[in-house]
């Protein structure tokens, strides 16, 4: 049953930081599409901080389950920003 919460929490903060992230090209992008804008941000090193603008979304699903008391699925948020944190710095680095 726990696993099962903080695989939800975990799938939620994935969709949310994806959600995000296309909130942020579009805001922050130029105009082009979205693979287009994708491809600049990582031809011009700024990939990074889309994804990183992208993760606010996930402090509002974080919180959202703390207020409702459902504390193994604020862990699996926590869970799915601290992975895509791990693999943007690892996609910037190598």
């Amino acid at each position: 049953m726990i696993k099962k919460e903080i695989f939800i929490g975990f799938m939620v903060g994935v969709i949310a930081n994806a959600i995000g992230l296309l909130i942020a090209i579009l805001l922050f992008g130029n105009g082009g599409s979205i693979e287009t804008t994708i491809k600049q941000s990582i031809a011009d090193d700024f990939f990074g901080k889309l994804v990183s603008i992208g993760a606010i979304l996930n402090l509002a699903a974080f919180f959202l389950f703390i207020k409702m008391k459902r504390d193994y699925r604020a862990r699996g948020v926590i869970l799915a920003t601290i992975l895509i944190a791990v693999f943007t710095f690892l996609f910037k680095f190598i």
